[in-house]
């Protein structure tokens, strides 16, 4: 292929990476300008995945995008698939809690990659780390040992209440381990006896697994599974909280296993009761179903425990891992009771890379620091000060329903769309998330953030609330 800048792109005009260029000169004609835009009756664009972006008017656009963005965002179009909704922005830098553009603003990031970056930007002993190992070693794949992977797998272990752990390289292909490892299960479990093992599964509303085609079959909002039917069978959906009829569907025997977040993320910021937890608990000892905790972005230091299930007091058979634990870096864990561990064999599964001494190497320095008791008691006090200081200052406004979450995963559910208000934060210089169905701010800011820092993003937060009555 050869690029040039005349180069003819044929581009889908719904992509989200269309959505970010129509600021540029080199847009295609067809969507030129914000008025050509496919859109709802609303003002919304409609972008693929049948995720909705705000358009931002003319004012907006010219605050956003500087020069060196709109170049950047110009190649991305041509060259990248349009599978992102993304922000018009182009970072370059990050150190601590703030990350710069490359046309040199600077940002308060309470978005940590999506509860990624857990010890921040640039942190020196993570540097250090990685650094040592890159000289060292960087990959073997999983035919050979090494001496990163193990120590990993023995932290993890020592920590939890698991036995074994197997590494992937996300938390959507740890949820895709997970959901074969309940399968092979529970055929070994069933394997003595003249039945059939139970393959179904049970997930709840308002969750979020992954988006590869075991793991969409386990998210519940329709747009991310109805491009790609038919996905895995055997999937029931049933209301996040919901007692009753997780009892009487695991006590039907036809369920291989629960996925149940602890801390709903992307669903909302939302966080299971302890009675709703130790029912499924319970129900599933009394089969023989497996209990799953997706603790993919929940885990890892978030609440203020180094588990999120560590503070109901009940533990799972499987629990999956990933976005903070290489502190940026491309991991994910499921680990695993002896009891699931002595069903899978050598070939069961497995991955090229996954696990790898570079990967492992970083995601002990991260776990060595989240996992002091100091560390998690001061998470768990910034989250408490946070969560105050929002109510102070955003509890008066019409348009504020409720500030909820533990630790240093909040939401702040609004009565409208959140993408206004998430717009003025970042042309204010504060990076936030949304969640839910879209009316819901999400707040997973880097563990190691400041009360100073919390305080300026509250600030901002509470200043950019009128944005939201242009759209009310």
């Amino acid at each position: 292929m050869t690029c040039s800048t005349n180069l003819s792109v044929k581009h889908n005009p719904l992509s989200p990476a269309a959505l970010n260029l129509h600021h540029s000169s080199n847009i295609l004609p067809k969507y030129r300008s914000l008025s050509t835009l496919p859109r709802n009756g609303d003002g919304r664009v409609t972008a693929c995945l049948n995720l909705e972006t705000r358009a931002p008017d003319a004012e907006t656009a010219k605050f956003v995008i500087g020069e060196k963005s709109r170049t950047i965002m110009d190649e991305s179009a041509r060259f990248l698939v349009g599978t992102y909704a993304r922000a018009p922005l182009v970072l370059s830098s990050g150190k601590g809690c703030k990350l710069k553009d490359v046309d040199g603003r600077e940002y308060l990031d309470l978005t940590s990659g999506i509860a990624v970056n857990a010890l921040g930007h640039a942190d020196p002993d993570w540097l250090r780390a990685v650094t040592e190992q890159a000289r060292t070693l960087t990959h073997v794949s999983n035919m050979y040992l090494s001496l990163p992977q193990v120590e990993l797998a023995k932290r993890l272990v020592c920590l939890s209440f698991a036995d074994r752990v197997f590494f992937s390289n996300s938390g959507t292909e740890a949820n895709e381990a997970a959901i074969k490892f309940a399968r092979k299960f529970q055929r070994y479990s069933h394997s003595a006896k003249d039945d059939n093992p139970p393959v179904e599964f049970i997930a709840f509303s308002n969750c979020f697994h992954g988006r590869t085609m075991g793991a969409v079959a386990l998210t519940s909002k329709e747009h991310y599974r109805l491009p790609f039917e038919p996905v895995m069978p055997g999937v029931t959906f049933l209301e996040y909280g919901n007692i009753q009829a997780a009892t009487e569907l695991i006590q039907s025997g036809r369920i291989a296993a629960v996925f149940v977040e602890p801390i709903q993320g992307e669903g909302g910021i939302y966080s299971a009761t302890k009675e709703f937890l130790q029912a499924l608990r319970t129900s599933c000892d009394s089969v023989g179903s497996l209990l799953v905790f997706d603790e993919v972005q929940c885990g890892l230091g978030r609440t203020g425990h180094l588990w999120a299930h560590e503070s109901y007091g009940i533990y799972p058979d499987i629990m999956t891992l990933a976005k903070p634990l290489a502190g940026g870096l491309p991991i994910g864990a499921v680990l695993v009771t002896e009891k699931v561990a002595a069903a899978i064999n050598y070939g069961d599964h497995g991955s090229t890379f996954a696990g790898g001494p570079l990967i492992c190497h970083a995601a002990v320095t991260v776990l060595d620091k989240i996992s002091k008791p100091e560390f998690l008691a001061g998470v768990s006090d910034k989250g408490h000060y946070f969560k105050k200081l929002l109510v102070k200052k955003l509890g008066g406004n019409s348009h504020v329903k409720e500030v909820r979450g533990v630790g240093l995963i909040i939401g702040v559910e609004l009565d409208v769309a959140a993408a206004p208000l998430v717009e003025a934060c970042q042309h204010s210089g504060l990076l936030v998330l949304t969640a839910g169905k879209g009316n819901v701010v999400r707040l997973v800011p880097p563990l190691i953030i400041s009360k100073e820092e919390l305080e300026h993003a509250a600030d901002i937060l509470a200043d950019s609330l009128p944005a939201l009555d242009k759209f009310t």
